[in-house]
């Protein structure tokens, strides 16, 4: 006579399934990781990463190259834009001001303020090795260093400056065309802009966090604590969407998988009772592509040096390290976590801030 499987049995089925899911989606996100971190790699950047040891090949996660080879020049001639109020319309804000290399290479505002005091609608990432990650912006919508620096400029939220008034105001300032003519034989032109900072944006990158030693073989670079924070980071599947390098910037996650992450964000706090529900912003990858399937889904963003970059998401609406994880665990992951998990994976989160001489001073 048919027996119905008893409750305990289906219970232990579902939990099986549910640990070789999230496996499959680590292997598979990883396998993805690899492959974007390779196209992504620019014709420009010459990689050299320490010999790694075989279980350290076989982690979700890849330590960042030591030394990146770049032409010095054009470095620090992208440095110089980058830091200069002239490419912006106003001559009063630059891309430092948003992108705070003391600051973890974002800001502390949940949205920021660009030229003419425009205001943006979305938080500003990080710049640090954003030179790693496969697409760019919240929104995936760049593919290049070169192709969001052509938009940043113009747009009114960021510099909101046109182009041709740009290279104008270059031209006019003699070390822009000293420096030009230096590292380009056509001097200055917007591809040459664009260039240059690009090639700075990719000098930005912070090797050697603790995390990154413990991988090459430390032991004692991160503490038990941290180690079980990593544990968990894994055991509970963070590391299905964030891992690679840049643990993230390589994929597209929808923003409340597991509950309406949008309906319950007032609740959270003030910043969003005068908004309404949902902005264009967002609809994230939708406004790019216009696919219904878009809606309110995200490019997920790298956790390197997360410790530094709050506010966090692409609403700016969550203020602490430990709130995100909280956040996320529920909304992408159906998790209620003890406040114990919470903290050790924060902890594990701290060691992924990595060197540079900004971040140092910190």
């Amino acid at each position: 006579m048919y027996q119905k499987p008893s409750m305990k049995f289906s219970f232990l089925n579902r939990q099986i399934l549910r640990r070789l899911y999230l496996v499959a989606l680590v292997i598979l996100a990883t396998l993805i990781a690899i492959w974007c971190e390779q196209v992504q790699t620019h014709k420009s950047m010459t990689l050299t990463t320490p010999d790694q040891p075989e279980e350290v090949r076989r982690e979700p996660i890849q330590p960042i190259p030591l030394k990146i080879a770049l032409n010095q020049s054009k470095v620090a001639l992208g440095e110089k834009l980058f830091r200069e109020p002239r490419l912006s319309a106003d001559n009063r804000v630059s891309c430092l001001s948003c992108h705070n290399l003391s600051k973890g290479g974002a800001d502390d505002k949940a949205f920021s303020i660009g030229a003419n005091g425009a205001v943006g609608n979305v938080n500003a990432l990080t710049v640090y090795n954003a030179g790693f990650n496969s697409r760019l912006n919240w929104n995936g919508k760049f593919e290049t260093l070169e192709a969001l620096t052509e938009v940043a400029i113009q747009n009114p939220t960021d510099m909101g400056i046109d182009w041709q008034v740009l290279i104008q105001k270059l031209q006019q300032a003699p070390e822009y065309m000293q420096a030009f003519t230096q590292n380009y034989a056509d001097g200055v032109t917007k591809a040459n802009v664009k260039d240059a900072i690009a090639t700075y944006l990719r000098s930005l990158y912070t090797p050697n966090s603790r995390f990154d030693q413990y991988l090459g073989g430390n032991q004692k670079a991160i503490t038990d604590a941290e180690k079980e924070g990593y544990r968990l980071f894994k055991a509970y599947g963070c590391v299905s969407c964030h891992q690679g390098m840049n643990l993230g910037g390589n994929l597209y996650q929808k923003i409340g998988l597991m509950g309406d992450y949008f309906r319950d964000r007032a609740l959270r706090g003030s910043l969003w009772e005068h908004r309404g529900n949902v902005t264009k912003a967002d609809l994230g990858r939708y406004n790019v592509t216009q696919d219904e399937a878009d809606k309110f889904v995200f490019r997920v963003p790298s956790l390197r040096n997360v410790a530094l970059t709050y506010p966090y998401f692409h609403d700016g609406s969550v203020e602490t390290l430990e709130e995100a994880i909280k956040v996320m665990t529920k909304y992408q992951l159906g998790r209620s976590l003890s406040q114990k998990d919470i903290e050790l994976i924060a902890l594990f989160l701290g060691t992924l801030t990595g060197e540079h001489p900004a971040l140092n001073q910190k």
